[in-house]
């Protein structure tokens, strides 16, 4: 397993104990719980934080941007790991460095984490939502460029 894709895996399953205990949990100890219990070979925890801050600091866009996609299921109502693989593949997608991870990479290993911690059914709703927002993006970039 690459050293990224366990830091998502600890990212994700930081935030969902975070999440499940209505987010009264402080969530940097989470992470580092986290880190000790499923990173113990990992070298460098800098991306770990980086997806960590960049999602708390982005968390109410980025629920506003699961409301606005997934408008049929209220937030409350998505699946707890669901929820959260969005918030990582959406920070990721949007906000994050493409330079780093393109955002085919960013869709690709959400959909991942969706299929390793919830099913394939989660893997293809993540798809939809992520790739109804990269499809956004795109044709929002094109509009840009043709002006």
């Amino acid at each position: 397993m690459s050293s990224r894709h366990l830091s998502r895996s600890i990212v994700m399953q930081s935030l969902y104990e975070w999440d499940f205990f209505n987010k009264k949990k402080d969530l940097k100890k989470i992470v580092e719980k986290n880190i000790k219990e499923f990173g113990p070979g990992l070298e460098d925890e800098t991306f770990i934080w980086q997806l960590i801050t960049g999602i708390l600091q982005k968390l109410n866009v980025i629920n506003q941007i699961i409301e606005k996609t997934a408008c049929e299921w209220p937030l409350d109502q998505i699946n707890i790991i669901d929820r959260n693989v969005l918030r990582i593949g959406i920070y990721e997608l949007l906000f994050g460095n493409k330079d780093e991870v393109p955002p085919k990479v960013a869709i690709n290993e959400a959909i991942e984490l969706a299929k390793n911690f919830a099913g394939d059914s989660s893997g293809k709703f993540i798809n939809g939502v992520l790739g109804t927002i990269f499809k956004e993006l795109n044709s929002d970039l094109q509009a840009l460029n043709s002006k």
